[in-house]
């Protein structure tokens, strides 16, 4: 059988109460594209997934399974809703990448920083434009509003997520304003960067000085702690009362 070109119906059916049928057309319209940016999305976190490596591979790997499960249901949430408006929601392969939303993910198998760092930029975009929409259905349709609302709350924690691995002490990110995946990719994953960035992690950490290092303490000599028990429980760096 001979491919034909899939595409998206744009007749509109019964809308709900209180939308008008051009608003509803409007609305399923724009919610067809954050349809195919969501699909998008899922497939890059699971292709992520797949292909980091490194010393935080297990951390990012199984961090990006409950993100991956999670988009993909708020695939499913916009298509029942342009259902409801009378739409007919496309999610067929042909027809998304043939109205892509974001070229194809540009990194491949690679360290989790850099992953990580290109993962940000995605989450970035897919979260501007899902506001976009969100502003647009204000006055037609708060209940479509609501449903973008609560995405976007969710993508903005998994956006957080991935940005504690990327976030400097002093707010800064390693990414240093990249506007490309692989710029974004290649500025987390350097030394220069990501090693800074755990060195002045290490810096911050309290160090408690009123007691050695495991491994750093010495052995006193036997004769050295002869002596009445009160002045050895007192070497050992226990507090002794004194006489009564």
């Amino acid at each position: 059988m001979p491919k034909t070109k899939t595409t998206s119906s744009t007749k509109l059916g019964s809308t709900v109460p209180g939308v008008s049928q051009p608003d509803g057309a409007k609305l399923v319209a724009r919610m067809q594209e954050r349809l195919g940016a969501l699909s998008d999305l899922a497939l890059t976190l699971k292709h992520v997934h797949w292909n980091v490596v490194g010393p935080e591979f297990i951390s990012v790997h199984q961090m990006l399974d409950p993100q991956y499960e999670a988009v993909a249901a708020m695939v499913d949430e916009l298509a029942e809703r342009m259902a409801a408006l009378g739409g007919s929601p496309n999610g067929l392969a042909g027809f998304l990448v043939a109205n892509p939303s974001w070229d194809d993910y540009d990194v491949h198998r690679a360290p989790a920083m850099e992953h990580l760092g290109a993962v940000e930029l995605v989450y970035r975009g897919v979260i501007e434009d899902h506001r976009t929409a969100m502003d647009e259905s204000e006055s037609s349709d708060p209940v479509t509003q609501d449903l973008y609302i609560s995405q976007i709350g969710q993508l903005e924690q998994f956006l957080w997520f991935v940005r504690a691995h990327l976030e400097r002490a002093d707010g800064s990110m390693l990414t240093n304003g990249a506007r490309t995946e692989r710029s974004a990719a290649a500025n987390a994953g350097s030394p220069a960067t990501s090693g800074g960035a755990r060195r002045e992690a290490r810096s911050a950490l309290p160090i408690d000085r009123g007691r050695p290092r495991s491994g750093s303490l010495t052995r006193t000599p036997a004769a050295q702690r002869a002596g009445p028990r009160s002045q050895r429980v007192g070497q050992a760096g226990r507090h002794v009362p004194g006489p009564a």
